[in-house]
């Protein structure tokens, strides 16, 4: 059976498309995943492109679209919507309603840092390896997890925590 995840930010240009494009990525068959934003800016940071592509993760298909996308009746239904807004920046993230589970993975916007290009591409650089880590986590999870509800919500708020792969630890 496959999982269906959607990533959901603001402006759908950063972390949920490098979130999106990864899972992709690593999924296999286990994941389908999606990203959206409840004020797309209905295009891809550029930086957010040159890290999937220096990372060796394609970003074809990819686009900056809203949530309303998956709110029709023949959109593909979600088991799992993961927030990646900033909420510690006072950035307001998208509030959603239906039968799926929902968990918070905030993380600072790269595309909100100012400064050189350097500057940029080493924020997306961060920014992507916390989703990373974070995947990878959520990857890692025992298949009995993903059958209880409350075992599996707890275990996604707790990957909403890690900051690098070095925190990843087995869940008991």
């Amino acid at each position: 059976m496959t999982t269906n995840i959607l990533f959901l930010c603001t402006g759908n240009s950063a972390r949920s498309v490098l979130a999106e494009a990864t899972l992709r990525a690593w999924g296999g068959n286990r994941f389908a995943a999606f990203s959206a934003g409840s004020q797309p800016t209905g295009t891809i940071n550029p930086f957010a492109l040159a890290q999937l592509s220096a990372d060796g993760i394609s970003s074809i298909g990819l686009r900056s679209k809203s949530w309303d996308e998956f709110t029709t009746p023949d959109a593909p239904r979600m088991d799992l919507i993961i927030t990646v807004c900033d909420s510690a920046a006072a950035e307001t993230c998208p509030v959603v309603f239906g039968d799926f589970l929902r968990t918070h993975w905030g993380l600072p916007d790269p595309a909100a840092v100012e400064g050189s290009d350097a500057d940029k591409q080493q924020a997306f650089a961060w920014a992507h390896g916390i989703v990373k880590a974070r995947l990878q986590a959520l990857l890692a999870l025992p298949p009995d997890t993903w059958t209880d509800r409350a075992r599996l919500k707890t275990a996604l708020d707790r990957i909403g925590l890690l900051q690098t792969k070095d925190e990843i630890r087995s869940d008991d």
